[in-house]
C-alpha cells in the first residue's frame, strides 16, 4: 500500500477522496492518505459505517455529499479503501458521479481481494433483492495488499474462502485439490498460501470476466451458490450472516441441486461440503419461514438478476471443474432445500 502513488495505472488529477469505513479507516486510512499526497494535492476521506446492512441509497449519498462539498471535479479520483461493501458502493458512486470520475480498488478483506474488486460489478442493495441497483464499472487499478488480512476477524477470514473455494468446483479441480492440502494454512493465515489463493481467484475471475464483462452468459458461472446465498442473506436479514457464509451453505444447496439433476456424484458433493466446514463456514442452511420455508426460499430467489421470466436458474455442476446455467424444477428445489436447511 506505501507504494501505491507510484504505480504507472494511477490516474492523473489534483484531488482524490479515500472511502473507508469505521473499522478500516482507523486501521489504515492515514497510510494510504500519507502515500497519496505524494501523487494529490488534495487527498479527502470519507469514513462510512461497517456492514452489508449499510449498503443502501442513504450511505451511497454520504459519497455523493462529501464529492459536491468538496467541490470535485470529472478527474478526481475516488479510493475504496475496504470490503466488498465499501468497493461496491465506492464503485457505484463513481460510475454515477458526473456520469463517471475515475476508482482504485484498496480491498482489505479477503473476500474483497479474491471476488468483488475484480470485475467492476458496482452497487447496493435493496431490501427486496441483494445488488439489484448498480452499474457495470471498472476500476482503473486493483492493489492487494495481503498485510491489510493480518487485522482480519477470523469469521471474516472463513467468509472470504468461500470466495476461493468456488473456482474450484467451476473452473479448476486442481485449484479446490491444493486447497484441500492448503486449508489450515489460509486459515492461518500463512502470507505464501493466502497469495496464492488470491492470485489465482483473480486469474480465474479475470479469464472468466474478459470474456463476458456484462454477464449475458459465462460470467454468471461466478455466482454458483450465490443464488441460494442471497435468499439467505434477504431472508435473514443483510448482515445476520455474512455474504460469505450464506454463499457457504449456498454451494452445498446449489451441489445437492446438481446431483439431484443427474451432473455430479455423491462423493463429490460430500468432498465440497467438507472443504467447506474446513474452512469454518456453514454447510446447513437457516430456516427463514417456519410455516413455508422452501416456499420462501423460492420467493427470495425469484427476485435475483438470473432469473427471467420468474423462471430461477441456478448455477449447477456439470461435472467437476465445469459449470452450467440452468432451470430446475420447482419441486426438486424444494426438496434441496428440506434436505439441506
Amino acid at each position: 500500500m506505501d507504494a501505491v502513488h507510484e504505480h504507472p495505472a494511477l490516474p492523473a488529477s489534483a484531488q482524490a477522496l479515500v472511502v473507508t469505513n469505521q473499522t478500516v479507516g482507523p486501521l489504515y486510512g492515514e497510510r494510504l492518505v500519507n502515500t497519496l499526497k505524494h501523487r494529490y494535492s488534495v487527498v479527502h476521506t470519507l469514513e462510512l459505517p461497517d456492514g452489508e446492512e449499510h449498503k443502501n441509497w442513504q450511505t451511497l449519498n454520504l459519497i455523493f455529499d462529501a464529492l459536491l462539498q468538496h467541490g470535485c471535479d470529472r478527474k478526481t479520483v475516488l479510493f475504496a479503501l475496504g470490503g466488498g461493501v465499501v468497493g461496491d458502493m465506492t464503485g457505484f458512486a463513481a460510475a454515477s458521479y458526473m456520469r463517471g470520475v475515475p476508482f482504485v480498488q484498496v480491498p482489505t478483506t479477503l473476500l474483497a481481494q479474491v471476488d468483488s474488486s475484480v470485475g467492476g460489478k458496482t452497487g447496493i442493495n435493496h431490501p427486496l433483492g441483494k445488488n439489484m441497483i448498480g452499474a457495470f464499472y471498472q476500476p482503473r487499478l486493483v492493489v492487494c495488499d495481503l498485510a491489510t488480512l493480518d487485522t482480519l476477524p477470523e469469521r471474516e477470514l472463513s467468509a472470504g474462502l468461500a470466495e476461493v473455494i468456488k473456482y474450484g468446483p467451476i473452473a479448476d479441480m486442481e485449484f479446490m485439490a491444493w486447497q484441500e492440502g492448503a486449508m489450515e494454512a489460509l486459515r492461518a493465515r500463512d502470507r505464501a498460501a493466502l497469495a496464492h489463493a488470491v492470485r489465482r481467484s483473480c486469474e480465474i475471475k479475470a479469464w472468466v470476466v474478459g470474456q463476458d464483462e456484462r454477464e449475458s452468459g459465462l460470467r454468471a458461472i461466478l455466482n454458483f451458490g450465490h443464488t441460494f446465498g442471497h435468499a439467505i442473506e434477504a431472508g435473514m436479514g443483510y448482515g445476520v450472516w455474512l455474504h460469505g457464509e450464506a454463499v457457504g451453505a449456498g454451494m452445498v444447496m446449489a451441489a445437492e441441486l446438481s446431483m439431484r439433476m443427474g451432473l455430479v456424484d455423491q462423493a463429490f458433493v460430500q468432498r465440497l461440503r467438507s472443504l467447506i466446514a474446513r474452512a469454518g463456514l456453514p454447510v446447513k442452511a437457516p430456516v427463514l419461514d417456519a410455516a413455508d420455508n422452501a416456499g420462501r426460499y423460492l420467493e427470495l430467489m425469484r427476485v435475483d438478476k438470473k432469473a427471467e421470466s420468474g423462471e430461477i436458474r441456478f448455477v449447477l455442476i456439470d461435472g467437476p471443474g465445469k459449470a452450467v446455467l440452468r432451470a430446475a424444477p420447482d419441486a426438486l428445489v424444494r426438496d434441496v432445500i428440506d434436505a439441506c436447511c
